[in-house]
């Protein structure tokens, strides 16, 4: 069952949310059209900028969610399914380490070909979520990248 379908709450006046969270319903071309105009505007300094933002959106629903970090990181990444992100996996979690793996990356698929990595949003949320499962400032790497010919995408946290 998809929890955030059944507890996703329509105002009546524009407004969508999830556990008093708003939520935007937007397209992945629509994202991905705007990552292209900052990365043209921008060049390889885009990447930060889209960080940003994940780990502004990271930080927002993990505030919505509870318990040990065990269990925040199992509710964001089936959240993150859910809301149309991918299918989110737990490759490992250990002291000082997270590894995710992302199939179907909603990014990766409307950014097509590219030469590096492209989920820069999908890292800076996975970089909050390092954060509170490391207990601490953590950097994450796309080491590898659907949008690059990689069978999906996976993300490595290490302690910063």
């Amino acid at each position: 069952m998809n929890t955030v379908l059944a507890e996703l709450t329509d105002d009546g006046r524009g407004a969508l949310s999830f556990r008093g969270s708003r939520y935007l319903l937007v397209r992945p071309e629509t994202l991905v059209g705007l990552q292209k105009a900052v990365e043209a505007a921008l060049g390889g300094r885009a990447d930060a900028c889209l960080v940003a933002g994940g780990r502004a959106g990271g930080g927002s629903a993990l505030r919505a969610l509870e318990g040990a970090a065990e269990q925040v990181v199992a509710r964001l990444l089936k959240m993150g399914g859910e809301i149309g992100w991918g299918e989110f996996a737990l490759e490992r979690l250990a002291p000082g380490a997270l590894v995710v793996t992302v199939k179907n990356s909603p990014i990766a698929h409307a950014y097509g070909p590219a030469v590096g990595p492209v989920c820069h949003l999908t890292r800076g949320v996975l970089e909050r979520l390092a954060e509170l499962a490391l207990a601490g400032p953590a950097v994450v790497t796309e080491i590898a990248c659907a949008a690059t010919g990689a069978p999906l995408c996976r993300f490595e946290a290490r302690r910063a």
